[in-house]
């Protein structure tokens, strides 16, 4: 992988990682239409440079958080222990579903099928009001199994566990920041889980540190525009966006077979 694809990568994953259009769908369709290859060291480096962006976006919150668990807090307690249930079945799902969802990568017709999904789900939990709901176990719990779906390409992570947050009547700020924050513990996770595969061939240490860069610094900017979208309730947009993107792929595989 030379250094432009390696940034127009890291530019793709740190877009479509925080807005609501599945970051693995579209990555998993460029290398699949362009004929790139990237390496699974890789693949881990853009997903850090993505989760640097949220720690960089919420640290505040998550300083406060840490800083509240040292004293005891009942809140920030209540909040840590909330994010690390999230991640129960978001572990459990990804674990037992890891090889079906792996066969969906080569698939275009596959990816295109989860957009569709991921578009309508979009379209559909954008209608719910806020019902002034905060988060508890079984919002914890719900969250973390759409987060283990979103493991699928196509699925968007933050579209399912935002979608699903704001459908049991959460705030859509509080929606957006447990999302966030409750990616965090599975994205190091898959990190740590794929390192060792990493480490058995070689890389580049420039395009792996342009990739990082890109995705960590577009990765920011994303996580503000999702937020302007859902104050001013255009989280519709991106579910029509996804619609049209899987009909486009569903009509390249159509002619093209």
């Amino acid at each position: 992988m030379d250094l432009p694809e390696a940034i127009a990568l890291g530019i793709l994953q740190g877009i479509t990682e925080w807005l609501p259009i599945s970051s693995s769908g579209h990555l998993a369709l460029a290398q699949y239409y362009f004929g790139i290859e990237a390496s699974v060291a890789f693949d881990i480096i853009l997903h850090l440079g993505t989760l640097l962006a949220v720690v960089a976006y919420y640290r505040n919150d998550l300083l406060a958080m840490f800083r509240g668990l040292l004293a005891r807090d009942s809140k920030s307690v209540q909040m840590a222990g909330l994010i690390l249930l999230s991640a129960i079945p978001t572990a459990i799902i990804g674990f037992f579903m890891r090889d079906f969802f792996e066969s969906m990568f080569g698939s275009p017709v596959a990816i295109a099928c989860s957009l569709a999904i991921t578009g309508a789900f979009l379209i559909i939990s954008s209608r719910f009001k806020a019902g002034g709901a905060g988060i508890g176990a079984r919002s914890a719990l719900l969250i973390g199994i759409a987060q283990g779906i979103a493991v699928a390409p196509g699925i968007s992570r933050s579209g399912s566990t935002i979608g699903t947050a704001l459908i049991l009547g959460v705030e859509k700020e509080e929606a957006a920041r447990f999302s966030f924050l409750a990616a965090i513990i599975p994205i190091l996770g898959a990190a740590l889980l794929e390192g060792r595969h990493a480490l058995d061939g070689a890389f580049e240490p420039v395009p792996l540190a342009a990739g990082f860069i890109a995705a960590a610094a577009v990765g920011y900017l994303s996580i503000s525009v999702l937020i302007r979208f859902l104050k001013e309730s255009r989280l519709q947009w991106f579910g029509y966006y996804c619609i049209a993107l899987s009909l486009a792929v569903l009509a390249i595989s159509y002619f093209a077979a």
